[in-house]
């Protein structure tokens, strides 16, 4: 008797935790606060595009490395290398003039233009997240298991559109032609990696890039310091039109790296 009115009081609890939409819906909600803490760091970000032939074999490897930091209250990307080699002297200073040319600048503001300066970035930020909202409305979920991944026990959940949804705002258009499938960590429903298919061409980015049917988006984070989870590989494979103009099959892939604490106080200064 005593331990079925245990089972009975712990039964509430377990279940809705074992239901893949109040998992999904607990990691959107705790991707907030990511958001929030995410602001306070810097960090290198390499992205490297791979160009294949029609029969697989790579034909051009392109990679370029930023250096992206807080500067007077908003990020600045700084190209620091080419194909994984220092820039050459002219484009340092090149890029050295850039910079020096944005601190100026943001330095002659008045406190009405670095007020909205840093406001249009956080409203960016917001609309990047404005996906994650849609999500339980979106699709259908199921739990399919759980993985050993990134040095814990995740919940692995696979999301197929739900029949005659009807997206709310530009940023979901694409999510009618999409699978997803995601792994959420159990120890504290963050996401550790999210995949997305392609069941149709897709765009994202205002039109920027443009998956074909069959294309893979994934993406992998890693905690940081303990107190937050952030991006740590991004990866595109299919075929990709950047820009409208550009058309590529292969991949693209991001990796952010030497994740920094960027202190309040903190200010860059040009070499």
């Amino acid at each position: 008797m005593r331990r079925l009115l245990l089972l009975t009081l712990v039964l509430p609890v377990v279940l809705p935790a074992q239901d893949p939409l109040e998992i999904v819906r607990r990691a959107t909600e705790l991707d907030r606060r990511n958001t929030e803490i995410s602001r306070n760091y810097t960090f290198l970000q390499r992205q490297e595009q791979r160009d294949l032939e029609s029969n697989g074999k790579l034909k051009k490897t392109e990679s370029e490395t930023f250096d992206v930091t807080l500067l007077e209250g908003s990020p600045y990307r700084r190209l620091v290398a080419r194909d994984d080699r220092p820039l050459s002297p002219k484009d340092q200073r090149k890029e050295e003039e850039k910079l020096q040319k944005s601190i100026e600048e943001r330095r002659k503001e008045t406190a009405e233009q670095r007020e909205r300066r840093v406001a249009d970035w956080d409203h960016k930020r917001q609309k990047q997240r404005e996906p994650l909202k849609e999500l339980p409305e979106a699709f259908n979920f199921k739990l399919a298991g759980e993985e050993a991944l990134n040095g814990g026990v995740a919940y692995v959940i696979e999301g197929t559109p739900k029949p005659g949804y009807r997206p709310k705002s530009a940023s979901t258009a694409f999510f009618p032609k999409v699978k997803l499938r995601f792994w959420i960590a159990k120890e504290d429903y963050q996401w550790v990696r999210v995949d997305l298919e392609s069941l149709d061409t897709i765009s994202f980015g205002g039109f920027l890039i443009r998956l074909a049917k069959g294309s893979h988006l994934s993406i992998e984070n890693a905690r940081i310091n303990n107190e937050v989870w952030l991006p740590k590989r991004a990866e595109i494979h299919g075929s990709v039109r950047l820009a409208l103009v550009k058309v590529m099959r292969g991949e693209i892939v991001f990796t952010f790296s030497d994740y920094k604490k960027f202190q309040a106080d903190s200010r860059v200064i040009a070499q």
